[in-house]
C-alpha cells in the first residue's frame, strides 16, 4: 500500500485519482504531479514502483503544503481573524456564514440542524 504524506492511497485507483485523497491536493495538482514526474494517465497505484512512489513523495514535500501543515495554517488564519475581532472573525466565532450568504432561510450547513423552539404557539385572535 502506497503511503504518501501520511495518507494510505487506495491500490486499485488511477494515480491521478488516488493522489486526491491527500488533503491539499485536488484535481489540478494531481494531474500536474503526474505530468511533471512523467507518470502515464492509465497507471494504477499498485503498478507504481518504489522509486516512483519515492519521487512522488519527495515532489509533494518539496512543492506543496499538505495534510497537517495545511490544516494548521488554515486554523491559524481563522484564529487570527477571530483575535483581530474583524467582521469575518466574528462570523467565524458565531458559526455563521462568512462570505455574505443570507441566513434567514438557508445556511443550514453552517448553522447545524434546525431546532424547534418550544412553547412558541400562536395566540388565537380575540374578537
Amino acid at each position: 500500500m502506497a503511503r504518501i504524506a501520511g495518507v494510505n492511497i487506495p491500490q486499485n485507483k488511477l494515480v491521478h485519482i488516488g493522489l486526491r485523497y491527500i488533503y491539499g491536493i485536488g484535481d489540478k495538482f494531481s494531474y500536474q504531479i503526474c505530468k511533471d514526474l512523467e507518470i502515464p494517465k492509465v497507471t494504477r497505484v499498485n503498478q507504481l514502483s518504489d522509486e516512483q512512489i519515492l519521487k512522488i513523495r519527495e515532489y509533494i514535500d518539496k512543492n506543496y503544503t499538505v495534510e497537517g501543515d495545511l490544516r494548521r495554517e488554515n486554523s491559524l488564519s481563522i484564529k487570527r481573524l477571530i483575535d483581530l475581532a474583524s467582521y469575518r472573525g466574528s462570523r467565524h466565532r458565531k458559526k455563521l456564514p462568512v462570505r455574505g450568504q443570507r441566513t434567514r432561510c438557508n445556511a443550514r450547513t453552517r448553522k447545524g440542524k434546525a431546532i424547534a423552539i418550544a412553547g412558541k404557539k400562536l395566540t388565537p385572535l380575540k374578537k
